[in-house]
């Protein structure tokens, strides 16, 4: 209710000039309102407020700014804004040499991990498959938490989760196909290059470790046992990898995740 006051508009405070505006870049109108993406607009502030409630306020969630400009000045999420402010607000641009530019945001700890919401448990999937670090929790709460304390990269489609205070790194999923979604995630983290297919478990998330095919014969069909004769066994639920039948089709997933990335350089 707070933060929605500040945003309100006040005649009073319109007469007294209490105006600050707003100009958001690239992927962050994805949060706003239709009449304010892609063009400056102006808010009537009626209350003292810092530059990050007010942008969350407006609907953008703080792990997804990186850059803050004042009025030309970089500035971090605990500027106090004033009556005439021109405020510029731009996402994570990996093409761009930000050195020397104070941010707002950071990067997060390498190598990169994920604390994903459990309602993207395909994704997790996929990301493990890939090689990358992907819990899963249900509750929204442990989910920050856990990533605040662990520094993971929360990823989830619930923009109310990112604005908690607690959360550090965090990127609002914007499609729904689990596919597409890993290509978002490579992307957006520059990811490409360090993926590692097929070292994880796609269960529990634990690293997979070579197996003798003797140590894991008695879990294994005839069939199987007669193939094949490289093994991966997972140390945390005990599951049992080899290139099956559905190995050509998730590397194929993975080429095609990783063309789309390619194709957006």
């Amino acid at each position: 209710m707070t933060s929605r006051l500040h945003l309100d508009f006040d005649e009073r405070a319109c007469r007294s000039g209490q105006r600050v505006s707003f100009r958001f870049y690239a992927q962050l109108n994805d949060f706003l309102e239709p009449g304010h993406q892609g063009q400056r607009f102006a808010r009537v502030l009626t209350a003292p407020s810092s530059v990050k409630d007010t942008i969350e306020a407006l609907g953008v969630p703080h792990p997804e700014v990186d850059v803050i400009l004042v009025n030309g000045n970089a500035e971090n999420f605990t500027y106090r804004l004033q009556a005439g402010d021109e405020v510029c607000v731009y996402p994570a641009f990996r093409s761009l040499d930000l050195d020397g530019l104070r941010r707002a945001g950071e990067d997060p700890p390498q190598p990169v991990r994920f604390a994903v919401d459990v309602h993207l448990g395909k994704l997790a999937s996929l990301l493990r498959l890939a090689g990358f670090d992907a819990v899963v929790l249900e509750d929204d709460e442990d989910l920050a938490h856990t990533a605040a304390r662990d520094g993971r990269v929360v990823l989830t489609r619930d923009v109310g989760l990112l604005k908690r205070s607690v959360v550090r790194h965090g990127y609002w999923i914007r499609h729904t196909d689990p596919e597409l979604q890993l290509a978002e995630v490579l992307e957006r983290f520059a990811l490409v290059g360090r993926m590692e297919p097929f070292a994880r478990c796609l269960r529990c998330n634990t690293r997979l470790a070579p197996v003798e095919a003797e140590a894991v014969a008695d879990r294994l069909l005839p069939c199987t046992r007669t193939e094949f004769r490289q093994f991966r066994e997972c140390p945390g639920c005990a599951r049992v990898y080899w290139q099956g039948s559905h190995y050509d089709r998730l590397a194929r997933l993975l080429e095609r995740a990783r063309d789309r990335c390619t194709r957006d350089v």
